[in-house]
């Protein structure tokens, strides 16, 4: 079985930054791709940032400039930093890995979500 916790949201205020993580747990070969999502009230789930395990990095267009991906591999872990939040940040952010369990055979594991409510 496979876990990804997603940790670090909360109430911020606008101008306010957060670092969001993620961590994959249980029987891991390998992780591929981790990437972070989110969903606001009201609205589909959307790509934020995904990153390669040799660290390539991929963002939507509104996360660009404010937000970074990075990871750890050592960790299996995934992190988002959000800076100058701003109130249309506010959804739930997910978590997503490609893991591989066994050599040859990998499917995508999702998180729970963590809130990020930006409000002052």
């Amino acid at each position: 079985q496979v876990q990804l916790v997603e940790s670090g949201g909360g109430l911020v205020q606008p101008g306010g930054s957060l670092r969001l993580s993620c961590a994959a747990s249980g029987s891991i070969f390998s992780i591929n791709a981790m990437g972070w999502y989110r969903q606001a009230p009201g609205k589909e789930r959307e790509l934020v940032a995904d990153i390669t395990s040799g660290g390539a990095t991929n963002y939507a267009d509104s996360a660009k400039g404010r937000l970074a991906i990075s990871r750890d591999n050592a960790k299996k872990a995934a992190y988002l930093q959000i800076d100058s939040l701003k109130p249309e940040d506010t959804a739930v952010y997910y978590c997503n890995a490609d893991v591989t369990r066994i050599p040859g055979y990998t499917r995508t594991y999702w998180g729970q979500g963590t809130q990020v409510t930006v409000s002052s």
